[in-house]
């Protein structure tokens, strides 16, 4: 059995980390959305609501669960007995960055292999910063977002407005 680690801080989801989500899916027995706390960014979210938003986001795809965790990526793949990490890319940006990390990783434990996959093309601008930039400034966030999770995350997107 193959099990792959999709790691990533959405906050919030996006229809982009869907698409990756639901492509590893495809080519991994089981796939593991790790839900990970950055000590460099400042969630809107917490660990807890961003799981529970990626539950109701992949809701039927079968192999693939939601987890929250600490720590270096490359333990949280080990100890879950991961043959890769994905990783998705928008752009060449994306790649620098990922390809640094990606090298770290295969460092600290060369028993487990960094897969990039390209993002879709009609996904390649979008990001969580996005949305939230688009949603305090009134946009509609709906192009971007599960429809599964939208009120939730226009609910937050409204509350952090009302902050500023």
């Amino acid at each position: 059995m193959t099990t792959a680690i999709c790691p990533g801080s959405f906050d919030p989801v996006t229809i982009g980390h869907v698409d990756i989500i639901k492509r590893a899916a495809k080519m991994f027995d089981r796939v593991i959305v790790a839900v990970l706390v950055n000590m460099e960014k400042k969630p809107w979210f917490t660990i807890e609501e961003r799981t529970e938003l990626l539950k109701k986001a992949t809701e039927g795809i079968e192999n693939v669960e939601i987890v929250g965790f600490e720590g270096l990526l490359v333990d949280f793949a080990a100890a879950n007995h991961a043959d890769a990490i994905v990783k998705g890319l928008r752009a060449i940006s994306d790649f620098e960055y990922e390809f640094q990390m990606a090298l770290t990783n295969n460092k600290l434990n060369p028993d487990v292999e960094t897969v990039f996959l390209t993002t879709s093309a009609e996904n390649m601008y979008l990001s969580s910063s996005i949305v939230k930039q688009v949603g305090l400034l009134g946009g509609d966030i709906s192009p971007f977002v599960p429809e599964c999770v939208h009120d939730e995350i226009l609910l937050r997107i409204r509350q952090r407005s009302n902050l500023k």
